[in-house]
């Protein structure tokens, strides 16, 4: 009764009925694990409001062009995915999800990482990886709480100073973006410990010159030295 897991062939979209269940905790449409199934669903209607008290949301592999500003509405949710959808943007109204802890976006039409997911102080994992994005807002410094933060293939150039104020980051992925330096203070992320778990964090596919990917293995230390002993010079 609070979990509902719904499928068709060529799904297109949410019957109404399912707004009527409003104890429902759990909804999933998605086919991701169903390869036999295509989903074409592209809206999530307005009524997705009405289900109060949903503490996960899965839509992944859908054909989603748009996210209606009641999604903000759904005060308990924890988990919402939304990977491989055709999103270009995100309702302002998400930034209210305030127990929202993991957060799932890559492969969409992303072009910036929307200021609403800076607000969501709760927030422990995020991935918006295979976007098109190229800024990373210094507000990401409010995600006091985050510690995956997922952002390959996507078009980055630069980082913000501000995401070394994520001191609790323990995995951070970077590979296949456009970066040729690093913060200075990129160092300070004292829990990416990939110089001993290479998954942690990674650098791959960027043309990084500064500082340089050898200097980047030695983990932390050794880019606070590199650093460092740039402005001793």
């Amino acid at each position: 009764k609070k979990k509902l897991k719904i499928s068709g062939r060529e799904l297109l979209s949410v019957p109404i009925q399912v707004f009527g269940l409003d104890q429902l905790q759990v909804l999933e449409m998605s086919p991701e694990r169903e390869s036999c199934l295509r989903y074409r669903m592209e809206l999530l209607p307005q009524e997705i409001g009405c289900l109060r008290n949903l503490t996960c949301l899965y839509m992944d592999s859908n054909n989603l062009k748009k996210i209606p500003a009641e999604i903000g509405t759904l005060s308990h949710l924890e988990r919402l995915t939304l990977s491989n959808n055709s999103l270009s943007s995100l309702p302002t109204e998400m930034g209210a999800l305030q127990r929202l802890h993991s957060l799932h976006l890559a492969n969409n039409s992303l072009t910036e990482l929307p200021a609403p997911l800076c607000q969501l102080r709760s927030l422990t994992f995020l991935d918006v990886s295979d976007n098109k994005i190229d800024t990373i807002p210094s507000s990401i410094r409010h995600l006091e709480k985050l510690e995956t933060l997922l952002l390959l293939f996507n078009s980055l150039e630069s980082l913000p100073e501000d995401i070394c104020l994520l001191r609790n980051l323990h995995t951070l992925w970077l590979g296949n973006n456009h970066l040729q330096s690093l913060p200075a203070a990129f160092g300070e992320l004292v829990n990416l410990d990939w110089g001993y778990n290479y998954c942690s964090c990674n650098f791959e596919g960027n043309p990084l010159d500064s500082p340089p990917p050898e200097v980047c293995s030695r983990g932390p230390e050794g880019i606070r030295d590199y650093f460092l002993s740039l402005h001793r010079i």
